[in-house]
């Protein structure tokens, strides 16, 4: 099974400046995640982004470089776009079958290369065409407003309230990675088909970089979590 790793890299960042290439931990924080897909298995990493700077830096650390053209490297383009541009690149120069798509984010560095090796295996039993990294949630009940601002529960019954052993195990799309075939992702230009499987990580791995304070959380976490592995 050939697994490739694309990562979406844009020069632009509004929340935070130059935030895929700033020093995470003694490290670029692109470079966390390249690392990751090399060690977790990807047959071959990729970088997509409109900067030759953080292409230059993501080449350091073993990535191969995709130059992403500026139609979609605005803030309105979407990540399905930079996926099949690369998609289609890698397959006209490499001329590789590509069976799968690793496509992690590079914001969410929390996550070790053992979970991009379950991802593969997962993968590879051939049950799904999507996967979607995870965290399981315990006692997280959600609230909405509706139009007339009436708050009412999303993901539990408050009338019913259930204890907590008796409540079905529950998961967030943690953002951290996905996985799918080429054919999902340039059939309904969406990460998922029609089979999604999922990932489960640990709970303390979902949090991602926005702002600079996920900026230092996310270092504090690191420190304590992975450094000192």
């Amino acid at each position: 099974m050939n697994c490739v790793a694309i990562i979406l890299a844009r020069g632009g960042s509004k929340g935070l400046l130059n935030k895929n290439i700033l020093d995470f931990c003694g490290k670029p924080l692109i470079a966390w995640t390249i690392e990751n897909c090399v060690n977790g298995g990807a047959d071959s990493v990729w970088v997509s982004s409109d900067s030759e700077k953080i292409l230059d830096i993501s080449e350091k650390y073993g990535a191969k470089k995709i130059k992403r053209p500026d139609d979609i490297s605005g803030d309105f383009a979407s990540s399905e776009s930079g996926w099949i541009h690369a998609i289609k690149f890698i397959e006209s120069n490499r001329g590789d079958k590509i069976d799968w798509v690793l496509a992690p984010q590079v914001t969410s560095p929390l996550r070790e290369s053992k979970d991009i090796k379950n991802a593969i295996s997962i993968a590879a039993e051939g049950k799904y065409d999507s996967l979607f990294s995870s965290s399981s949630v315990e006692d997280l009940f959600f609230w909405e407003k509706n139009d007339e601002g009436v708050l009412n529960s999303v993901n539990y019954d408050w009338r019913n309230r259930k204890r907590r052993q008796d409540m079905k195990k529950q998961y967030v799309e943690n953002g951290s990675f996905y996985m799918f075939t080429p054919e999902v992702v340039k059939k309904s230009k969406n990460r998922f088909g029609d089979k999604i499987g999922l990932v489960e990580m640990d709970f303390w791995k979902m949090f991602e970089i926005d702002s600079k304070d996920d900026f230092k959380m996310c270092e504090a976490i690191m420190k304590k979590f992975l450094n000192n592995e």
